[in-house]
């Protein structure tokens, strides 16, 4: 399902997703549950807002500032209230023409917000994972699925 930025919620799965790379951080090893993992993260937008991107494994460093992408298959999570999109193993990137969305000059702050009080639900298995929770300082955190 393709969504506009601004309608994204947490919890989503299967998420396809265009936007404009606005900012780009360095690729960096984070130690989880599992083990070290491989992220990078990056703010990308559309004409209906902004939204932090956390690429994942192979994903992290693949997009670089001014360029025009589409997330296929991402995931939403919430942290800090605000509504994240996340690539991991099942997601893909795909580089779109620059026409395909608008300059970033045209690309509004606002990025959507979790509902409050929101929480991950939970499913079977060991408590996290994709669709399963884990709180972390008192946060909400869904954790990516490698």
């Amino acid at each position: 399902m393709e969504k506009k930025i601004s309608d994204l919620r947490p919890g989503e799965d299967g998420v396809n997703v265009k936007g404009r790379v606005l900012e780009v951080g360095e690729t960096r090893d984070v130690e989880t549950r599992s083990g070290f993992r491989t992220l990078s993260e990056a703010v990308i937008g559309d004409e209906t807002g902004r939204i932090k991107l956390t690429l994942w494994g192979e994903h992290a460093g693949s997009v670089s500032e001014g360029q025009v992408i589409e997330v296929q298959n991402g995931f939403t999570t919430a942290f800090r209230g605000k509504v994240q999109l996340n690539v991991g193993q099942r997601g893909a990137i795909r580089t779109l023409d620059d026409s395909e969305v608008v300059p970033a000059d045209q690309i509004p702050d606002e990025s959507p917000e979790a509902p409050e009080g929101w929480r991950p639900r939970r499913r079977g298995g060991r408590g996290y994972g994709r669709g399963g929770s884990h709180y972390q300082g008192g946060s909400s955190y869904r954790r990516p699925r490698w």
